[in-house]
């Protein structure tokens, strides 16, 4: 047990093992209504238990200080095969789980009902004391760990972070290989067994046994219970979670303090640094990333003086390296933040994605990049204010923090555990918030001014990221056969040293005259004080305040979170949005031009808690401003003012064609199973263009065309307004006036504004087969969507939801854990574009043939009418309850109850409370009822189902099959989609009447 002086031994209990109790009380924010407390077990496993009353979750995480850092060097991904064949928890009490693997630690989390805690939490528990291991898992979980794997392998961040890993220094454990492979997980097992081939059997034959063997011998020297940090949050007493604690972990065995694996030396070394690397990417991006060594900063948690450097080189404000690079139309974003490789491991990141003209000039990005670097040095130490202005805001966002989900927090709370060094009673705390650098003893300036000392060319390493084509159009550019190719991923690179002349030029003074130190931030709350009106019961919906031909105002005052925030979202709907491909690109540019213009206003209060975002929709625009009340109103009419008067730069437009082009191109070198949704989508749904479409029209657009287009866009709209949260409601209708008045309004009808959906015809089973454009991606996509009906339809939409409930986990389980077809696989109900239709999709993302998957989908499916009528009552309950207990689990905080709001004001039905109602009607579906739908409706074998699904097939797919008779083969997609009908558009589901005669002005 723990000997510090703030422990002591909690009082025994018959059948409750001994455990010691942090007696210090862990600090939190004075908003924070939740409880606290701090054990350790007699085996060294120390938790954190938190109750929440009024939690409707129950949720645990454990964290155990081991990841694939500590692989064996034979074995490359058995930390990550570990996880996978540990833990197969599911939970059908509103529950779900997971797992991750990272560099030095290992999580497992869960969330359920909060009735379900102690079930679950006892399964969980036996994960890490008695796991299964089955040996008839092992195939199917190295299958699993493979196609995860190869379903990265076309991800230009994944092809990233593992070449940096392999231009680490040599027989650094950075080096190591965190995912796995059927090949790395094997080959050792294979060469001591003699097993050349892999073996068609459950248990991988005597190479997999071989593997299972290393595996719990890994398992049972890394998964010490000291290594192990728990969370547990529920309704029950601290007593209560303390006691089931020690009940259900004490079992778990292991060296009492084993010691944490910690790698200290940093794997860039003089061979690694101050070199360039080209890196061939697939996407269509160009980006240049710098990479300095960093002391590990979860260390410097009083001070967080990274952090604090970070703000400035990341700056958008007048003034910042950003604002520079942009007005010269080398760059279109730039970010900066420490990373922590591993343990006692970091660097400090610049990555600045850049125009064709940034790369061509990548040299000068750099040259400015250090030139701003040197003015920081210049400037050091800093004023006070800016330190100052960081910890107030932070201390603000602390304050005021709300609660997320169960889940989150106590995967948070786990991890964050582990940070030894800290006191414990500031768990919550440390991470979070920073010392005041004005004391006498400070140390965050010096670490700051430490660490800027470092950042120089010598000391970094720079990776150069784009196409090969691009690549090739710049000076110094390898030959052909000069480029190497990283093994694993086979992603094409070139290491070259920095030559002398760029290094002392980059070492250099500062010479950028607009260069200089960010201003005092007006946006800083000063204002935080919360109206708050005692209720008896919080409303569920929003108020509708006013009503016009020209917009509809809804308003709730918070009566439940109690925090000084609202949001406010401004719904922007007109006929001439989307009329055509080219109006589509036109209101793309127009926002994009928008937000190009606010960046650098809105910079500041997006660092002071204020974010806004002015976006596309299919019917129109929209602006959503969410954050700290005080001086949102003044922010919210700079917007307004922007988006009517914006004053274009015609400097700014190729560069926003160029970034929509690179976007519209990339669309086709997506992960496979978005592809074949995303046209799933675009079928069925009128008018809507596909970004080839787009891609014809874009570079025929002008300035003139876009400013004549905005103007003719808000001639005619229709407003849809919400304003929810610390804000009264005459202060909502002064929002709508000052949206009004500066956007300068006319009546038009909603009936021409709304997208339509487009509905197959009964009887349909069409399928719309289409070829990767990517040549290298090895995994094709099924999107298999069958047609429910009408969403206003109350009924048919319970049904369907509790249809593809009942679906979800056998289709889950059948098709990627039995069948192996892929990794990515999932069953769902699914709201088509318009929000007006439902139904259900199965996807399957895998490297065989899209027919094959049909075929596998539909004899699924076939296979599921016995299974929906051998479902007891008890579990056809159960599936009930657990849909109920979704639709009616509690908004967590403010940004959340808003998104429920949006939701029914943009879609105009305004059926705020359809989770409750909905739940209530649940209570009265039948079995029979979800079996006379899934026969109608999903059956593969029904003559009134509607269902068409688009078949993606990879390049690389060398199995050749046919669609079978029966089955429509689309070859004209514009010609089928005229075909289809128009759904009607039902309008409000509901009146509240709320507005009294004066207020309604129609």
């Amino acid at each position: 047990m723990p000997l510090e002086s703030h422990w002591t031994p909690a009082p025994p209990k018959e059948d409750i093992p001994p455990y010691s109790i942090f007696t210090q009380e862990i600090q939190k924010s004075p908003h924070d209504d939740r409880t606290y407390r701090m054990i350790e077990l007699a085996n060294g496993l120390r938790a954190t238990l938190v109750h929440d009353g009024s939690a409707d979750k129950a949720a645990a995480s454990l964290d155990v200080a081991v990841g694939h850092l500590s692989d064996p060097d034979d074995m490359p991904g058995l930390a990550h095969f570990t996880e996978h064949l540990l833990f197969l928890f599911l939970d059908k009490n509103n529950g779900d789980s997971n797992a991750y693997t990272s560099t030095s630690n290992t999580n497992y989390y869960f969330s359920v009902g909060s009735a379900a805690l102690h079930g679950a939490l006892s399964r969980f528990a036996a994960f890490f004391h008695c796991p299964l291991f089955t040996p008839s898992c092992t195939a199917r979980e190295l299958n699993a760990v493979n196609s995860e794997n190869k379903k990265n392998l076309q991800v230009d961040s994944r092809r990233v972070f593992r070449l940096t890993k392999h231009l680490s220094k040599p027989g650094h454990a950075w080096r190591k290989f965190g995912t796995g492979n059927t090949e790395t997980l094997l080959k050792a097992a294979r060469e001591k067994v003699g097993q050349d081939s892999p073996e068609d059997s459950e248990d991988g034959g005597p190479a997999g046994q071989e593997a299972r063997r290393r595996l719990i011998e890994w398992w049972k020297r890394e998964y010490s219970a000291s290594r192990m940090r728990l969370c547990v949050i529920g309704q029950e007493s601290l007593e209560e979670l303390s006691d089931l604690v020690s009940k259900l972990f004490s079992p778990v065995s292991g060296e009492r303090n084993a010691p944490i694996p910690t790698i200290y030396e940093t794997p860039m070394g003089p061979s690694e640094l101050g070199t360039l690397v080209r890196v061939q990417t697939i996407k269509k991006y160009q980006s240049i990333e710098i990479t300095f060594p960093l002391e590990y900063q979860p260390r410097q948690w009083e001070y967080k003086p990274g952090s604090f450097l970070a703000h400035f080189l990341e700056h958008e404000g007048p003034g910042s390296l950003y604002s520079h690079l942009k007005g010269r139309g080398l760059a279109t974003s730039l970010g900066c933040d420490t990373s922590s490789l591993g343990r006692e491991m970091a660097t400090l990141e610049i990555e600045i994605f850049l125009t064709e003209d940034g790369l061509r000039q990548y040299r000068e990005v750099l040259l400015a990049t250090f030139s701003y670097i040197s003015l920081l040095k210049a400037s050091s130490p800093f004023d006070q204010f800016h330190q100052r202005e960081m910890r107030i805001l932070g201390e603000i966002s602390f304050r005021f923090a709300e609660k997320g989900s169960e889940a989150s927090y106590a995967q948070w709370i786990a991890t964050h555990s582990q940070w030894e060094w800290i006191p414990m009673d500031q768990l919550l705390t440390a991470p979070r918030l920073a010392k005041d650098w004005d004391s006498s003893d400070c140390n965050g300036a010096k670490k700051a001014d430490e660490y800027l000392r470092s950042l120089g060319p010598r000391n970094c390493r720079v990776f150069l990221m784009a196409r090969k084509d691009f690549h090739q159009s710049l000076p110094g550019v390898p030959k052909e056969g000069e480029w190497e190719e990283e093994p694993l991923y086979g992603t094409l690179f070139h290491v070259e040293r920095l030559d002398e002349e760029f290094l002392k030029k980059a070492e250099g003074v500062n010479e950028i005259m607009d260069f200089r130190i960010p201003g005092p931030n007006d946006f800083v709350p000063s204002v935080l004080n919360v109206h708050k009106v005692p209720v008896k019961e919080p409303s569920k919906r929003p108020f509708l305040i006013r009503q016009t031909p020209m917009s509809v105002v809804w308003h709730k005052k918070d009566d439940q979170f109690w925090v000084p925030r609202a949001s406010v979202f401004v719904g922007i709907r007109s006929p001439h949005a989307n009329t055509t491909p080219k109006a589509s690109v036109m209101k793309h540019l127009w926002v994009s031009l928008v937000n190009d213009a606010l960046s650098e206003y809105t910079y500041d209060a997006s660092l002071a808690g204020l974010r806004y975002t002015f976006g596309c929709t299919s019917t129109g625009t929209y602006i959503y401003v969410f954050g700290y009340n005080d001086k949102l109103p003044v922010f919210l009419d700079r917007i307004f003012d922007c988006v009517k008067a914006i004053t274009f730069k015609p400097e700014r437009l190729p560069v926003m064609k160029e970034k929509a082009k690179r976007k519209w191109e990339n669309f086709h070198l997506s992960t496979p199973y978005s592809i074949s949704d995303d046209y799933v989508c675009w079928f069925m749904a009128s008018p809507d263009w596909t970004e080839d479409e787009k891609l014809a029209v874009l570079e025929d657009v002008t300035l003139e065309d876009i400013q004549l287009f905005a103007r003719t866009l808000l001639s005619a709209v229709q407003l849809r307004i919400l304003v929810n949260g610390n804000i009264e409601a005459s202060d909502a209708v002064r929002i709508a006036d000052q949206a009004e008045t500066h956007l300068g309004l006319t009546e038009v009808p909603a009936s021409k504004i709304d997208l339509t959906t487009m509905l197959l015809k009964s009887g349909t089973n069409a399928v719309y087969p289409m070829t990767n454009r990517n040549p290298d991606e090895v995994n094709s996509a099924l999107s298999y969507y069958v047609h429910f009906g009408p969403i206003a339809d109350q009924r048919l939409r319970v049904v369907g939801s509790l249809l593809a409930q009942i679906l979800s986990e056998p289709a889950f389980s059948t098709l990627r854990t039995k069948e192996q077809l892929g990794y990515v696989v999932f069953c769902s109900a699914w709201t088509l574009n318009g929000s007006t239709e439902k139904g259900m999709r199965i996807c399957v993302q895998s490297e065989k043939h899209p027919v094959y998957l049909e075929q596998r989908v539909d004899a699924f499916l076939e296979g599921m009418q016995a299974y929906i009528e051998s479902l007891d009552e008890e579990t056809f309950k159960e599936q009930k309850a657990g849909l109920q207990k979704k639709w009616t689990q509690k908004d967590k905080k403010l940004a959340k109850e808003s998104d429920r709001f949006i939701g029914q004001v943009r879609n105009g039905q305004w059926d705020f409370l359809r989770g409750w109602n909905d739940a209530d009607l649940l209570n009265n579906i039948t079995k029979n009822e979800v079996l006379e739908l899934f026969l109608r409706a999903v059956h593969p074998a029904s003559p009134t189902r509607s269902k068409l699904s688009v078949h993606l097939t990879s390049q690389r797919c060398k199995e050749t099959w046919t669609v079978p008779d029966g089955i429509t083969v689309i070859e004209d997609a514009e010609a089928f989609k005229a075909m289809l009908q128009p759904a009607s558009t039902p309008g409000p589901c509901i009146e509240w009447g709320d507005l009294s005669p004066s207020q309604t002005k129609m």
